[in-house]
């Protein structure tokens, strides 16, 4: 079994009030669960700006691959400096929960994540539980809300049915 590695690495400086009030209004943006989250999109972006520095002197075929990836999952990029440019609050925008509230399909950000974790957003079919799900643009227009089962229909069959089982009684 292969070991698990840390997808993040926590501030150098843990009491840098600039850092920390900006990382407030992130999380309260993007209705994050804590901070972990900024700290897991900061690695992404930081080993995506990696990638693109080895590939400056490299071949235009391997730079296609690697924007073709990065444009599959919305990050618009059609060259290295693109890639340098990109900021964790675009990582952090293809996000299922953020694309669930710009699709208008719930009102607030942090309704979006209970609805997710409570297993009532499907993309593509499929039941999606993680909130920080990255969406690639060809499942966008695939995400829909489960549909809600009334549960009045039941009461109403058990109702009969008891009422079935009085009139067996009686005519017993």
């Amino acid at each position: 079994m292969k070991r698990k590695h840390k997808t993040y690495s926590r501030p150098r400086r843990p009491f840098d009030k600039a850092r920390i009030e900006e990382e407030a209004e992130i999380k309260k943006d993007f209705g994050l669960k804590n901070k972990k989250e900024i700290w897991k999109a900061e690695a992404k972006i930081k080993s995506m700006r990696e990638k693109a520095k080895k590939l400056i002197s490299a071949e235009e075929k391997d730079k296609k691959l690697l924007f073709d990836q990065l444009n599959k999952i919305g990050l618009n990029v059609n060259s290295i400096a693109d890639v340098l440019g990109l900021d964790r609050r675009d990582y952090l925008g293809r996000r299922l929960q953020t694309v669930i509230l710009n699709k208008n399909l719930v009102t607030t950000i942090k309704s979006a994540r209970q609805m997710i974790t409570h297993k009532k957003v499907m993309v593509d079919e499929k039941i999606v539980n993680k909130p920080s799900f990255i969406v690639p643009v060809e499942l966008e227009k695939k995400i829909t809300i489960k549909a809600v089962k009334k549960k009045v229909k039941k009461v109403e069959e058990k109702k009969e049915e008891v009422v079935k089982e009085t009139e067996e009684a009686k005519d017993e």
